[in-house]
């Protein structure tokens, strides 16, 4: 994910600072891929997904959010990616690309409903991480075009 110097391959570049606060927020970052897939193919997807989420949590960090906070975005973004993964296999999301497959399943009013079913404060929290997601992919993509 986080190459600094000989990290994994499709990876985004980051300076040693944010890569040291990324990984102390998020130690198992690069494994992210790995536990969310099903099938071989899944890994390369997944490492797009975190690339995707690695501005948003380096965002994250920015904000000094407390950090159970921050722990809970974190799960949540893990729980969202992997999602995105098993949803990859059932509909149109598929034929897209990562960025757009997000805001797809995350759309303007929360998350994703999952399934099983995960608990009520559970699926709140997810809704207010894909909110915020939401946001700062919209505040990135007009940023992008206004440069």
């Amino acid at each position: 994910m986080a190459n600094s110097g000989g990290g994994t391959q499709g990876a985004i570049s980051l300076d040693p600072q944010h890569a040291q606060r990324l990984y102390q927020a998020v130690p198992d970052l690069d494994d992210w891929p790995r536990s969310w897939h099903v099938d071989p193919a899944d890994i390369p997807v997944g490492q797009q997904i975190v690339q995707v989420l690695t501005p948003f949590l380096l965002q994250l960090l920015d904000q000094g959010l407390a950090k159970t906070t921050l722990r809970r975005h974190r799960d949540n973004l893990w729980t969202l990616g992997g999602e995105l993964i098993r949803r990859r296999y059932d509909d149109e999301l598929a034929r897209k690309n990562v960025k757009d497959a997000l805001r797809q399943l995350i759309e303007g009013d929360g998350g994703p409903l999952m399934w099983p079913r995960i608990t009520e404060p559970e699926q709140d929290s997810l809704d207010a991480t894909c909110r915020k997601l939401n946001r700062f992919l919209h505040e990135s993509a007009a940023g992008t075009r206004a440069d």
